[in-house]
């Protein structure tokens, strides 16, 4: 590995991509609409996989899909949080600097956020929501240093383990769209 991982190191733990899209225009109007332009890195690996389910556990979201949509999931996340006044997690919805918006969530109940950078000098980071119990935690890493301790189960401690979920290594699934 590199000292920073690459798609690369995260397509040797996955395996081969099949979605491969390549219009940009998906991305640049959901730029466009909400003022950011996401990490490039996380935009590589979605162009590539698109939405897909990594060990039966992790749903990456895209914004060209119909199901598993990143601009539906982020415009929706603010609401979802509106009724919530105990126990609340330390952020802000959106995609403002400094508030953090879903790009997946996992099927043992928590989501994964990015972290906008407060400005040019601040970097993207990764935060995951426990939402049964709201416990958030943030990530000082880049998407691919996210995803590759995830996919390798580094001793991150990352709020999402993989371990459990794919014993045998990582996989992903392709999720349905409609017809």
């Amino acid at each position: 590995m590199h000292l920073a991982p690459t798609f690369d190191d995260l397509r040797e733990l996955l395996g081969e991509p099949r979605f491969l899209w390549t219009d940009p225009r998906p991305w640049t109007e959901l730029e466009t609409e909400l003022g950011i332009r996401f990490p490039a890195d996380y935009r590589r690996f979605a162009d590539a996989y698109g939405a897909i389910l990594i060990n039966n556990q992790l749903t990456i979201f895209h914004p060209a899909t119909v199901w598993y949509n990143l601009g539906q999931e982020i415009r929706e996340e603010p609401e979802l949080w509106e009724d919530i006044d105990e126990d609340r997690p330390p952020c802000t919805f959106g995609t403002g600097p400094g508030e953090v918006f879903p790009w997946a969530h996992s099927a043992s109940s928590e989501k994964a956020y990015f972290k906008v950078p407060r400005d040019e000098t601040d970097a993207w980071a990764v935060a995951v929501i426990e939402r049964d119990e709201f416990v958030y935690t943030e990530y000082a890493m880049t998407f691919n240093a996210w995803m590759f301790a995830y996919l390798g189960d580094e001793d991150e401690d990352l709020a999402i383990s993989a371990r459990e979920f794919a014993p045998d290594g990582p996989f992903f699934s392709e999720l349905p769209q409609p017809g």
